[in-house]
């Protein structure tokens, strides 16, 4: 049987360069690419591929995010995340909500395919260029609990504060999210009280600077 993988990056070219490697190693199968995280979590609700590999600064839906709606719905999915960010927080917070593996998108390809066997044995996988990172983060969250946007803002929060700062107007937002204006108007309201930023060009800022998106 073969091993089936997703495949999610916003450039193109990763997306097949990834799927060509893949595909030579015997019993591997690209069975599906997506641009963006709203298409990765919904390519994988229909076909709950063996093993997802993601990047995490993705229009739409970032792949933190993409991770945790993917498991919500089909927990038995490996979850890879494959990134430019080396940041510990990135990490933290990808293996936080369910991701098995991290690797930085300089690893060579024979990092990524011990990857995938690792994680499809149960076993998380960190690419050892970022363990010092994990550290790092880890002393840090020690010294400043409760700072960062995953602990101030809930889940749902953070979909909206995205798609705000990428620059969707309230109705686009709730016709993704599937919600009412008036329901994702009280998120907006309850994301500038809880961060204390009064303005989408601050909150825009934030989102950036948190790591939720990017320019």
């Amino acid at each position: 049987m073969s091993l089936r993988i997703l495949l999610a990056d916003d450039h193109k070219i990763v997306v097949d360069g990834l799927a060509t490697l893949l595909e030579r190693i015997p019993g591997y199968q690209v069975v599906a690419r997506a641009a963006d995280g709203l298409s990765a979590e919904s390519l994988a609700r229909e076909l709950a591929p063996d093993v997802a590999i993601l990047d995490i600064s993705m229009p739409g839906l970032n792949g933190i995010e993409a991770t945790r709606l993917i498991l919500e719905k089909n927990p038995s999915v490996r979850v890879i995340i494959l990134s430019m960010h080396a940041d510990g927080r990135f990490i933290a917070e990808a293996l936080k909500v369910g991701a098995l593996g991290y690797l930085l998108k300089e690893s060579a390809f024979e990092e990524l395919a011990a990857a995938i066997r690792t994680v499809m044995g149960g076993r998380a996988f960190l690419s050892s260029s970022i363990v010092d990172a994990v550290v790092k983060d880890y002393i840090r969250h020690l010294e400043h609990q409760g700072t960062s946007v995953f602990s101030r803002l809930s889940a749902r929060e953070r979909e909206v504060l995205q798609m705000l700062a990428e620059g969707l107007a309230t109705k686009q937002i709730a016709a993704r999210l599937s919600l009412s204006v008036k329901t994702v108007e009280t998120y907006r309201k309850q994301i500038m009280e809880k961060l204390d930023i009064h303005s989408i060009a601050e909150l825009t800022k934030y989102a950036i600077r948190e790591g939720i998106t990017t320019l």
